[in-house]
């Protein structure tokens, strides 16, 4: 059904110039994301749920807790395991949530959401994303405030599906500003780190993906002068480029190239995803944020075509 009963609940669509975007209610998942009328996500039907993911926001965890367990200021906490080929606690707990909107233009939407105490996450978070369409391109802007009386563990990270219209990515160049990796177990949790230096992960420079396989966190993130990190996935004739921007708050990058989907789905687009810590960060610590009673987090990451 289309309309207010849609699987992802309501549709909203934002535009500026030749740019034009869709947001869902459901999880405030970026559904659509065009330039010139060309898609530039490889993404769902708007009579389909996410799969896979596609253009979720990953809060106030992103990627993996190992078996969902994890020790916060001495309480022993445990999410539910909705990974069943890991045994993890996977991308947070509100991809499925219907979030409120607060402001609406025609370029631009602020979504927001009470996330209450829960199963494992006995915390108290007001959360809003805003999605804007402007000459930069698409931002997000997401605050994070921890409306209880207890600090709280956090993360961030958003998972969308970039394609430049190749059959599939193996042909897109790709350049990734992070100068090391993090070594995974076989159930992907962080077992340590290692140097991109000479490894078929070194996308500093930008080359073609070619047949590398990656379910990947980078990290040591390289920024611009301006202090943004930037990484860029581009057809091989050089058009159309996507560029995907972070702020300093976004030490890591996860990237998938979509190996392990559906045969009609594998390879057909690249999942770059903006993370502000590292997968099992509420037991490993890296990268992540304890919020006292009052504070907030702030982050921006975005996207643009050229």
């Amino acid at each position: 059904m289309i309309g207010a009963h849609t699987p992802t609940g309501e549709q909203f669509e934002i535009s500026y110039g030749d740019q034009n975007a869709v947001v869902t209610g459901v999880g405030a998942t970026l559904r659509t994301f065009s330039v010139a009328g060309l898609e530039l996500l490889d993404t769902f039907a708007e009579d389909k749920m996410s799969d896979v993911c596609r253009g979720q926001v990953l809060l106030p965890f992103p990627n993996r807790i190992e078996g969902g367990l994890y020790t916060f200021e001495g309480g022993e906490q445990q999410l539910p395991v909705n990974e069943l080929s890991t045994g993890s606690a996977l991308h947070g707990l509100t991809r499925w949530l219907d979030w409120t909107p607060l402001r609406k233009t025609a370029s631009s939407v602020t979504l927001r959401q009470h996330l209450h105490p829960q199963d494992g996450y006995p915390f108290m978070l007001d959360l809003q994303i805003e999605y804007a369409l402007s000459d930069l391109g698409l931002t997000v802007a997401t605050t994070a405030t921890n409306v209880g009386e207890k600090a709280l563990p956090f993360g961030a990270g958003y998972h969308p599906y970039l394609t430049v219209g190749t059959p599939t990515i193996d042909v897109a160049t790709l350049k990734l500003p992070a100068s090391t990796y993090l070594v995974t177990d076989d159930r992907l949790i962080p077992i340590g780190r290692a140097s991109v230096e000479g490894t078929d992960f070194d996308f500093r420079e930008g080359r073609p993906i070619g047949d590398v396989r990656l379910d990947t966190c980078f990290t040591d993130v390289i920024p611009d002068r301006d202090g943004i990190a930037r990484a860029v996935l581009a057809h091989p004739d050089g058009g159309p480029e996507i560029t995907i921007s972070m702020d300093a708050s976004h030490g890591f990058i996860q990237v998938f190239t979509s190996d392990t989907l559906a045969e009609e789905d594998r390879r057909r687009g690249i999942a770059i995803e903006p993370m502000t810590c590292a997968p099992n960060a509420f037991n490993s610590g890296d990268g992540l944020r304890v919020l006292a009673p009052g504070e907030s987090f702030a982050g921006v990451w975005g996207m643009a075509c050229a």
